[in-house]
């Protein structure tokens, strides 16, 4: 390929360092072969990246100063898919173990690509998780018509397969596994826990009953398809009127889904404004294009209900109870709010820290609603599991741990993925996953040439 200066290789593109246009180049030429062993240097669950990573490698696409980026993505799930398929993708086979035992608490992708990394390296891994089945997020917060489960329990199967022990069910800190014992029995712990502790909106009527975070309704809708769990009828949307708040990948997850389940009425609030259709001088490649799309939970509302979901600059005021049953939320106030730049904004900024918010003069309206769903992020990881490790915390909540060795204020304890850096992409995920399992072998071989 003919790239020049590959930036979907850069700081604005690819976090693991995927090469790019190597397997590009490779798949032009028709060597799938070499093309998925390029791949695999760098990626270790290309079937996750091709399928839910935003691709900032695309963003960042030399091709897209003229023209549409290469569909980096596509051509990725491609390649691992042709590769599953001729038999190529197989068990790590580990010749000599080193006799050191690592703990992973947390099976989403920072957890997995750590253990898959380190069992390789011939540690012996246990990868513990608290839900029924591994997978973290991957399994429990991504709908499965995003990404099918069969494709995750296939990775985790060839993880097993190649040496690495899962124990599912298993809450790490407290009785069930106390962190004294968690360290005496490993040479050494990763926290991959995520950031699970959800952001909530403070304002009146939060307490009411149907008012729900996203990850409480995702979870169960995936729980009801994998083993057939009823869905709780508070977390149901089946025939009721639905408000999602917050516009991201997640709010986008919980409208397909509320629209898969009936919903009578869905509808998606932003605080900001609507993207423009084309980047704004303040937004100039290779940074991650902030324009307007529809994705695909947009489409399946538009095509079931006749309407776009997603309603801009609204602000929530307070949750109304409904007039049935005064515990549960029958609507919610709003108003309408504009956004003006601050002194010296750069032009098209789009960045909230550059903008002075307004509420809008005759604005309030109230939506019905019969769930409500939070999906507004989240602050960071739990603390008990932290707390009992003696493990330090950023004023942000995460976990505190050193840029180069991953590891936290307590020796041998380490910690990658958005526990450490905060809620994120997939790939940052793989990444410091990556980079963790490559810390904690350095400490590991350091401390047996010690001895």
């Amino acid at each position: 390929m003919d790239c020049g200066v590959p930036f979907c290789q850069a700081d604005d593109g690819c976090p693991i360092q995927n090469k790019i246009p190597e397997f590009n180049e490779l798949v032009y030429r028709g060597d799938w072969r070499r093309a998925y062993d390029r791949l695999s240097q760098t990626n270790n669950f290309p079937e996750f990246t091709g399928r839910v990573c935003p691709a900032p490698c695309e963003g960042a696409c030399v091709l897209g100063v003229i023209s549409q980026p290469v569909t980096i993505k596509n051509v990725e799930n491609a390649i691992i898919e042709r590769a599953f398929a001729e038999g190529w993708v197989r068990a790590a086979q580990v010749l000599r173990r080193t006799g050191k035992r690592v703990a992973v608490i947390g099976s989403g992708p920072a957890g997995l690509a750590a253990a898959d990394l380190l069992n390789r390296s011939g540690h012996s891994v246990t990868v513990y998780e608290r839900d029924e089945a591994a997978g973290g997020l991957l399994r429990y917060g991504i709908p499965a018509m995003k990404l099918d489960k069969g494709l995750v329990q296939r990775r985790i199967d060839l993880l097993a397969e190649g040496g690495i022990r899962f124990v599912t069910g298993c809450q790490v800190g407290g009785a069930e596994l106390p962190a004294e014992r968690l360290l005496r029995e490993h040479d050494a712990v990763l926290l991959a826990t995520g950031a699970t502790v959800p952001r909530a909106l403070k304002v009146r009527g939060a307490e009411l009953g149907g008012v729900h975070f996203a990850m409480e309704f995702l979870g169960a809708a995936q729980r009801h398809l994998d083993r057939g769990e009823a869905i709780p009828p508070s977390l149901s949307a089946r025939g009721k009127h639905v408000v999602i708040i917050g516009g991201g990948d997640t709010g986008c997850d919980c409208i397909a889904t509320a629209v898969r389940q009936g919903a009578r009425s869905v509808v998606n609030f932003s605080l900001l404004h609507r993207l423009p259709e084309e980047r704004a001088p303040a937004n100039p490649w290779p940074q991650w294009p902030r324009v307007m799309r529809m994705e695909y939970g947009h489409s399946e509302a538009l095509a079931a209900n006749g309407v776009e979901p997603r309603e801009y600059c609204v602000l929530t005021k307070r949750f109304v109870a409904s007039a049935e049953n005064r515990a549960r939320v029958g609507g919610v106030l709003t108003a309408r709010v504009s956004w003006s730049p601050k002194p010296g904004t750069p032009q098209g900024s789009t960045n909230r820290a550059h903008l002075n918010m307004q509420e809008l003069e005759g604005g309030e309206r109230t939506f019905p609603a019969d769930l409500v769903l939070f999906a507004i992020g989240y602050t960071g990881p739990e603390h008990q599991l932290l707390r009992e490790l003696g493990v330090s915390t950023t004023v942000r909540s995460n976990v505190e741990a050193d840029r180069a060795t991953y590891e936290t204020s307590t020796p041998g304890v380490f910690a990658a993925g958005d526990c450490r850096r905060g809620q994120s992409l997939i790939v940052h995920a793989i990444a410091e996953g990556r980079a963790a399992a490559n810390a904690i072998d350095c400490f590991l071989d350091t401390r047996s040439r010690a001895v």
